[in-house]
């Protein structure tokens, strides 16, 4: 069973920036496709981004474009989103989804594995 594990989350300002990483335990990242959700009180899950095995596709939802960055670093076992100029309604507890093939889609239910959230919080 893969774990994931997320961190870098916070309370921030609009306008501010932080960055998430991702990382599973007892598994290679370089044999999974990667990708974001997030989940606001009240809502379902969203997807924010998704990166392929070697980063060689990303895709990134509208409501993110030009300010996330999602990225991988497979020698460091690791997957990040970088979130600048962040905004109130960024407000959710993001989560680290993985699957084993060459590239995800944007729908969570075709990912097996996720991590517990990191929670990030932007104020006004």
């Amino acid at each position: 069973q893969v774990q994931l594990v997320e961190t870098g989350g916070g309370l921030v300002q609009a306008g501010d920036s932080l960055r998430l990483s991702c990382a599973p335990a007892g598994v290679s990242l370089s044999a999974l496709a990667v990708a974001w959700f997030r989940q606001a009180p009240g809502k379902g899950r969203e997807f924010v981004a998704r990166i392929s095995r070697f980063g060689d596709y990303t895709d990134h939802a509208d409501s993110v474009k030009g300010r996330f960055t999602i990225s991988r670093d497979n020698a460091k076992n690791t997957a990040y989103l970088q979130m600048n100029n962040l905004k109130p309604e960024d407000t959710a507890v993001y989560y680290c989804g993985a699957r084993e093939g060459y590239y995800g889609g944007s729908d969570s239910s075709l990912y097996n594995y996720f991590g517990q959230g990191t929670q990030v919080t932007v104020s006004s």
